[in-house]
């Protein structure tokens, strides 16, 4: 992942920000907590676009052309 996000950190970099990748795996516990939150509308999460992990390449290159309007996913299956 590090060689992938190569550019986006170079231009954190350039413009005094931090960049990182954040990795969760979902806990039934919490997706039980969460989940009335999202129903009712409290929290209402914004994907802005999903690719597959093969795509990581293609995310990154999207994440770097402009601000997302949303968070940006990469979806891993077993």
């Amino acid at each position: 992942m590090r060689l992938l996000s190569r550019g986006v950190r170079k231009k954190a970099k350039a413009l005094g920000v931090r960049y990182s990748f954040l990795f969760r795996r979902a806990q039934r516990q919490q997706l039980s907590e969460i989940t009335p939150l999202i129903e009712s509308g409290v929290i209402r999460p914004f994907v802005d676009k999903v690719f597959p992990f093969e795509k990581t390449r293609d995310a990154l290159a999207y994440v770097e052309t402009g601000p997302a309007k949303g968070k940006v996913v990469i979806t891993v299956t077993d």
